[in-house]
């Protein structure tokens, strides 16, 4: 068996601004949408623009409702357990997302105002009952990077408009899957590059030791996301993405999604 990575760590203060950056760039890119735009459908769950961004408005104020409930007795879930964990449950419609309405500039400008208000003094070892297990704040927290920067790639899809990504929201959401990945396909045969943000080790197979790699497989932040959570396949990466693949076990499409497309991440 591979020797087990050591669990990364994320800055519980740099994930806070993160959220918020992030959230503020979607909240920039859905004030500019007409109604043709925020009516217009996505690749997520079969929702609209206006409904995704709404379910992104909620994926932050999940925060405040659960820490405004008790606290669990003891942590069931780190970051990287979370992502294999959400592979597995459905995706239900939040009746929060559905109730939210058409005021998606007040919606979000709320949702930030609760979040900058209760999650700046929760302290990060605060337990939250999440759906899928008790979580640390400081964890949950870097599970909304990831929500927010796949939800703004999901947005630039549905209208064509590029949603900017913060660089730190980016390089979290980039680390956590690929982690999720090692998690997944544990080993140490393939070399997974995504530059600047992430290098690990996966598969199962002969270690490398030194000197290049026999099997490398490289591609930029975004498509890594697109791959990692069903957006992408690998075939159509292979085809059209920047996604360089060598090696006789570089091929990592047993392997992905490892977050899947319909999911809620």
């Amino acid at each position: 068996m591979p020797p087990r990575a050591r669990a990364r760590s994320y800055d519980p203060a740099k994930t806070r601004t993160a959220v918020i950056a992030q959230l503020r760039l979607v909240r920039k890119a859905a004030e500019e949408l007409d109604a043709t735009g925020l009516d217009a459908p996505t690749r997520f769950g079969g929702r609209t623009v206006r409904e995704l961004v709404a379910h992104a408005a909620m994926a932050v104020t999940s925060v405040v409702r659960l820490l405004e409930r008790p606290a669990p007795p003891a942590r069931e879930v780190t970051v990287t357990g979370w992502a294999a964990a959400l592979a597995a449950h459905a995706d239900p419609i939040d009746e929060e997302t559905a109730a939210a309405g058409e005021d998606l500039g007040g919606l979000l400008e709320r949702a930030e105002a609760r979040f900058a208000e209760t999650a700046s003094v929760a302290p990060g070892d605060r337990l939250l009952a999440t759906r899928v297990g008790a979580m640390r704040l400081e964890d949950y927290l870097v599970t909304r990077c990831v929500e927010l920067v796949v939800h703004a790639d999901d947005l630039t899809a549905a209208t064509g408009v590029p949603v900017r990504h913060d660089r730190q929201a980016l390089a979290t959401a980039v680390r956590v899957l690929a982690d999720a990945l090692a998690a997944k396909a544990p080993g140490g045969s393939v070399e997974l590059r995504i530059p600047p943000f992430a290098v690990v080790q996966c598969v199962e197979g002969p270690r490398h030791t030194r000197g290049t790699p026999p099997n490398v497989v490289e591609t930029d932040p975004l498509t890594w996301i697109r791959l990692a959570t069903g957006r992408l396949t690998w075939a159509e990466a292979l085809d059209s993405a920047p996604l360089s693949a060598s090696g006789d076990r570089a091929d990592l499409s047993a392997h992905l999604p490892v977050l899947g497309r319909a999911h809620t991440v």
